[in-house]
């Protein structure tokens, strides 16, 4: 079974019935789900949820049905298949697809699929981890926009991503503007995420300029997240730039949606810029994405004695990214001679998940402080099957991280998610 994006032939044969289909994909797994990747580009968006929903309701995966589309499984991959159903049934009954739609109208959102014109071309470069879908509020960068430079000089292909710390100093905040400012003066667009710090300077920066930006959020484009960023989510639409998400409208942003979202960021982008980001962060994790999809990387210095460059330090250090002080660099960076930078694993952010495993960390982004909530729930949030949420409750509750309670589970206080 083939572990690259959708096949051109696939997303053809899908036709009208692929567009739902990627609507329920959207909805239905975690943000860089590769078998659910591989499946799609193995079969289509509409033959592999049909292939799905009929093992569910059989209570076993039908391989023959599945061999017929996508090739001969060996048994490795026969069992992380059965297993990803088995996660993917927790939540299935609750997937609407009508329902997102509806709710993406209500909010000015539509849906964007990889047969759409609009639909960013890098985003294929994350092969089974692309996202099924886009839903989109605002205008993404418009590919082919412009006559006599071929490809290359479309706008679609003039983005760069400026990321950085949520907190961040004074000097971190006026390079974002000044470096965003001068970037859509030369006709490039901005990608960040549209948290506090660097990435709402960023976004600020391109629009006091009057360029484009979008933002990438972990949840639905309908809900603002931070709540304090409502309004500048609002300008970037008003202004002609994109407010954009992976996961349908209503969706919550977890800690897993924001680590996976950082990938979008680096693959919507042609060269990834950390402004200031701590020893262990988002912004660095962004940084790892653009280096293993093989885009340049650039890093600003800042002062040694100061934490907020530390990892940006780091990244320069390691040969992740290279020295930018200037939106002329920034240019040179992406232009035409790119500055390949080694994959190095990226260890994400420090805290109250540390040392979790995969499906624990999801577990835990599923669970409440307030309202407890029983396995099946946690399942379904989490994108769990319900036998590994049970499994790993137990070693949260093992480990002093979540507690059992008559009504559920929550999250015992001092290791909270942050979320009600």
């Amino acid at each position: 079974m083939s572990e690259g994006g959708t096949t051109p032939a696939a997303s053809r044969a899908d036709g009208g019935a692929g567009r739902r289909a990627r609507a329920v994909w959207s909805a239905l797994v975690e943000p860089g789900d590769e078998v659910a990747g591989a499946l799609v580009a193995a079969c289509g968006a509409a033959p592999a949820l049909h292939w799905v929903d009929t093992s569910i309701r059989r209570g076993h995966p039908d391989w023959d049905a599945l061999e017929a589309a996508g090739g001969e499984l060996a048994a490795p991959v026969r069992r992380r298949v059965a297993r990803a159903v088995e996660r993917w049934s927790a939540r299935r009954a609750s997937v609407d697809p009508e329902r997102d739609l509806a709710a993406a109208r209500r909010c000015g959102a539509r849906l964007v699929t990889p047969d759409d014109g609009d639909w960013p071309a890098g985003l294929d470069d994350l092969g089974g981890a692309s996202p099924h879908a886009l839903w989109v509020r605002g205008d993404l960068p418009a590919r082919g926009a412009r006559a006599g430079a071929a490809a290359a000089a479309d706008d679609a292909s003039r983005v760069v991503a400026l990321v950085g710390a949520r907190a961040s100093t004074s000097y971190g905040e006026r390079v974002a503007v000044d470096l965003a400012a001068d970037l859509v003066r030369r006709g490039w667009w901005v990608a960040s995420g549209g948290a506090y710090g660097i990435d709402a300077a960023a976004h600020r920066g391109a629009l006091l300029a009057g360029g484009g930006t979008v933002a990438v959020l972990a949840g639905g484009v309908d809900r603002a997240y931070p709540v304090g960023n409502a309004r500048l989510l609002e300008e970037i639409v008003v202004s002609g730039g994109a407010v954009v998400s992976e996961v349908p409208p209503g969706a919550a942003p977890t800690r897993s949606r924001f680590l996976q979202r950082n990938r979008l960021i680096a693959a919507l982008s042609c060269a990834t810029v950390v402004v200031e980001a701590a020893w262990r962060s988002g912004a660095a994790s962004t940084a790892h994405h653009a280096a293993r999809l093989l885009r340049p990387v650039g890093a600003v210095p800042g002062a040694v004695t100061s934490a907020a460059s530390a990892g940006c330090h780091r990244l320069l250090r390691d040969g992740v990214a290279v020295c930018v002080t200037d939106a002329d660099e920034v240019v040179e960076l992406a232009g035409p001679t790119r500055h390949l930078a080694p994959a190095v694993e990226d260890e994400g952010p420090a805290g109250e998940v540390d040392g979790l495993d995969p499906v624990a960390r999801r577990v835990h982004d599923g669970l409440s402080r307030r309202a407890p909530r029983d396995v099946d729930v946690i399942a379904a949030r989490s994108g769990v099957s319900v036998a590994e949420a049970r499994a790993a409750l137990g070693l949260l509750e093992l480990d002093g991280r979540a507690r059992r309670l008559a009504a559920g589970w929550v999250v015992v206080p001092g290791h909270e998610s942050g979320k009600g």
